[in-house]
């Protein structure tokens, strides 16, 4: 097994919750934070097992809703890792938290890249996602990230909101494009239960009209210099996220903190969503050890996701199986709905929209 070189980092705080989130979250709390961060401490130490790290995401919740004491104590958390070959470092904000104090101590740390949750221009959308952006806020704050050493930072959208009009979309991809970021995550909303969506009966736009948005997202943002590399995913070349090819390649990472997951030596595991037992320091949740049967499962499920797909000689390296005789992969090609080219097997462009389909006939 080789070694593990990415940390996955939780912190579950926000300083208010948005309608459709269905992470791991809880409101801020001074208290609650500076004792969270004590136990984090504590797990990194007891788990980590001294693998030299090259990618770090603190993600959450909303990591800069701590204080900046305590931002900067989380950081220097990170400092217990071997990390002298550190090629990525992401760390995710609120925009309205961007500020140059937080960015200078992002710096100090070595964070060399954001990912700043924007989710839509439109007054309506953010109304009803209880989230907040505003289109010139937004390009100071970059252009102050950019003026101090910030040179790779992802936005994300969500679309298919349900008043959303396909001309409202294409509003926030321009306003989105103005700033240039170097990769943009898009997500079709997703309406999970135990959301405040969810309690007000809110319900997904038709799935033509999800599609629809979905192509002409596709298509604007490729015309526009950025490379479709997963379902979700686009970046200028040389900015895909180093972070999650880690998990869309099957490899092992560290999750940390409250709410993560992890896969580690052949074991996938949940650590607890309950903050309290957290805080008792009861982090494990579930511990699965995974088959081979299973691991080759997650490798097509998973590496399908990416718009080049999963390379033949490499999936035989890794499980001595060839995957098309695992597989049902020769109807599935013969439809048109997976493509062969150079030894890769991907989802035809043309269905990627529908790939869960694609991936249930498979798996």
């Amino acid at each position: 097994m080789s070694a593990v070189s990415s940390v996955y980092i939780h912190i579950p705080f926000c300083k208010s919750i948005c309608s459709y989130c269905d992470f791991c979250k809880v409101l801020y709390q001074k208290d609650w934070a500076v004792a969270y961060l004590k136990c984090l401490k504590n797990e990194i130490i007891e788990r980590y097992m001294g693998d030299e790290i090259k990618t770090i995401y603190i993600g959450g919740g909303t990591p800069s809703a701590l204080s900046l004491k305590e931002i900067e104590y989380l950081l220097n958390l990170t400092n217990l890792f071997k990390k002298d070959n550190l090629e990525e470092f992401t760390f995710e904000c609120n925009i309205e938290d961007i500020n140059e104090e937080l960015l200078k101590t992002l710096k100090k740390f070595n964070v060399n890249r954001l990912s700043i949750g924007i989710e839509s221009f439109d007054e309506e959308n953010l109304l009803l996602m209880k989230r907040y952006a505003n289109f010139s806020d937004t390009k100071n704050k970059i252009n102050l990230a950019r003026s101090m050493g910030f040179n790779n930072i992802n936005l994300d959208l969500i679309y298919a909101l349900p008043s959303e009009k396909l001309s409202i979309l294409k509003k926030d991809i321009k306003l989105l494009l103005k700033l240039n970021p170097e990769h943009i995550s898009t997500y079709s909303l997703m309406i999970s239960d135990n959301t405040f969506l969810s309690y007000k009966r809110i319900e997904n736009i038709p799935a033509e009209d999800d599609a629809k948005m979905y192509d002409y997202i596709c298509k604007t943002l490729n015309k526009n210099g950025y490379n479709h590399y997963e379902v979700s995913n686009f970046a200028k070349d040389g900015y895909e996220s180093k972070h999650n090819l880690v998990y869309w390649h099957n490899n092992e990472y560290y999750g940390f903190g409250c709410g993560a997951s992890g896969y580690i030596s052949g074991v996938r595991y949940d650590n607890t969503r309950s903050l309290s037992n957290y805080l008792k320091g009861e982090y494990k949740s579930s511990d699965n050890l995974i088959s081979k049967e299973s691991m080759m499962e997650y490798e097509v499920i998973l590496g399908l996701r990416l718009l080049k797909g999963i390379n033949l000689k490499d999936f035989y390296q890794k499980y001595g199986v060839n995957m098309q005789d695992k597989f049902p992969i020769k109807p599935l090609l013969k439809s048109g709905e997976l493509i062969l080219k150079d030894e890769w097997i991907a989802i035809n462009p043309k269905y990627i929209y529908i790939m869960n389909e694609i991936l249930l006939k498979l798996v």
